[in-house]
C-alpha cells in the first residue's frame, strides 16, 4: 500500500472493522434465529434426530392409522346403533288411554281401555269394564293395526288414538 497516504489506510481499516462488526453481528442474529428454529423444530420432533420430512412422513403413517381406527370405531357404532333399533321396534311406541262409561249405569268413566302398540301397530288393548257390582278386565291383540277378535267401539278409538300418537307422545280420554 505503498501509493496509499496514511489516512486512506486508516479510513479503509475503520471500514473494514465496522464490515467486520456488521458481519459478526448479522452472524450472530442468524445463530439465535437458528437456536429459536431448533428449539421450535425440538418442540415438535422432540428429542429425536429425523428430519422434519421424516417426521411429517411418520406423522401421516400414524394419522392413517387413525383414521382406520376410527373407522372401525364407527363402523362397531354403527352396528351397535342398528341392533338397538332393531331391539326397539318391539318396543312400546304408541299409547293410549280412554275413560268412558261402559253400560251408562254408573258415571264418572269407571271403565277404561289401554292400546299398547309398537312401530308396527301392533301389541294389546286391555279393557276394564266396570259394572255396578264387578268389573271384568279383557286383553285383546292387534296385529298390524288390526285385530283378530272384534274390537268394541271404545277399543278401536283407543287404538286409533294410539295409531294417531307419535313416539313418546301422550294422549288421554278421547273428547
Amino acid at each position: 500500500m505503498a501509493g496509499l497516504s496514511q489516512s486512506t489506510t486508516s479510513l479503509i481499516a475503520v471500514l473494514a472493522a465496522a464490515v467486520a462488526v456488521a458481519a459478526l453481528v448479522a452472524a450472530g442474529i442468524a445463530l439465535w434465529r437458528l437456536a429459536r428454529v431448533r428449539r421450535d423444530q425440538s418442540a415438535v420432533l422432540g428429542d429425536s434426530r429425523q428430519d422434519l420430512a421424516a417426521h411429517a412422513a411418520g406423522l401421516e403413517q400414524e394419522f392413517r392409522a387413525l383414521n382406520g381406527y376410527m373407522g372401525d370405531v364407527a363402523a362397531r357404532l354403527d352396528a351397535r346403533v342398528q341392533a338397538a333399533e332393531g331391539g326397539l321396534a318391539g318396543a312400546v311406541t304408541h299409547w293410549a288411554i280412554h275413560r268412558y262409561d261402559a253400560y251408562h249405569e254408573m258415571s264418572g268413566h269407571q271403565s277404561f281401555s289401554i292400546a299398547l302398540l309398537d312401530d308396527h301397530i301392533s301389541g294389546v288393548v286391555i279393557s276394564s269394564i266396570h259394572q255396578r257390582d264387578t268389573a271384568r278386565l279383557y286383553v285383546r291383540e292387534v296385529i298390524d293395526g288390526d285385530a283378530p277378535v272384534e274390537l268394541s267401539p271404545e277399543e278401536q278409538e283407543t287404538v286409533r288414538m294410539a295409531m294417531a300418537t307419535g313416539p313418546g307422545s301422550r294422549t288421554g280420554q278421547a273428547p
